[in-house]
């Protein structure tokens, strides 16, 4: 069943936005070499219950984090620890969702650890472009697989063959964390659902420097690339309003990113 939002619901799902998009601030402000990715997650999780709101990865099938923190060449789901700690010219994901009076938010950035070298800001800027590509494709009237199609071609665009990791996409929120509609990275536009006002989703690209072959670790969480080559991650949540896109996670709801492709947010 797909969930579909009345007004009053997407606005608390904003103020649920919001807190996770603070989290993911505090995070990013300490990320630096010496940092474990433990540290990280007591700072996400510390920001999330001072707002009011609880972290909506902890305890989910057993997950031990507030954040996925997923470093170089793990794709998702990394789990934060103690003893993971960064280095210089590191690029690690952070992945974190909170739960406001019920209501679910959803947002990921990938960020190196210090100055990035030329091929690591390419990879950074493609795949969070992306995504914004994919965002601004989230207007009601159209079909889900416009979506999907506006990120592949973002990435595709490139010179360099840039791997879109497969299966893994963005998903429907809401009263829970996954709901559907699944929403793949790729594929021919015009298919899917219709999209409507009130529809709510997480857009979240994967993108390889590689193979986009993945592979989970034994810890049943982690996914890496087979190959060893970095990924990288990026993820808003965004509301279909009559008025146009409005990332739930972005501090402005989306105005800067969608800009470039011609999209006004929502107001």
């Amino acid at each position: 069943m797909i969930q579909i939002k009345t007004a009053h619901e997407i606005e608390l799902m904003r103020a649920s936005g919001l807190v996770t998009a603070g989290a993911i601030a505090a995070v990013k402000a300490a990320v630096r070499p010496g940092v474990s990715t433990g540290e990280l997650d007591a700072i996400a999780e510390a920001h999330i219950r001072a707002h009011g709101a609880v972290p909506n990865f902890l305890g989910y099938h057993g997950f031990t984090g507030t954040i996925c923190a997923s470093v170089n060449d793990e794709v998702v789901h990394g789990i934060p620890a103690a003893d993971r700690v960064l280095a210089e010219g590191d690029n690690i994901s952070i992945d974190c969702g909170a739960v406001l009076d019920g209501w679910h938010s959803d947002s990921a950035v990938t960020v190196t650890v210090g100055e990035p070298s030329p091929e690591d800001a390419a990879l950074l800027e493609v795949t969070e472009r992306s995504m914004w590509a994919g965002l601004a494709r989230a207007v009601a009237g159209g079909r889900l697989t416009d979506i999907s199609h506006a990120v592949e071609e973002s990435i595709t665009a490139h010179a360099h063959p840039y791997g879109i990791v497969d299966h893994y996409g963005g998903h429907g929120i809401g009263t829970e964390m996954h709901q559907d509609p699944h929403v793949l990275n790729y594929g021919r536009a015009g298919r899917g659902p219709k999209l409507v006002p009130g529809l709510v989703l997480a857009i979240e690209p994967m993108v390889t420097v590689g193979d986009p072959a993945t592979a989970e670790l034994d810890d049943g969480w982690t996914v890496v690339t087979k190959d060893g080559s970095r990924a990288a991650h990026f993820e808003h949540t965004v509301a279909i309003t009559p008025e146009g896109p409005w990332v739930l996670t972005a501090e402005d709801g989306g105005l800067a990113g969608l800009a470039p492709f011609g999209v006004r947010a929502h107001p």
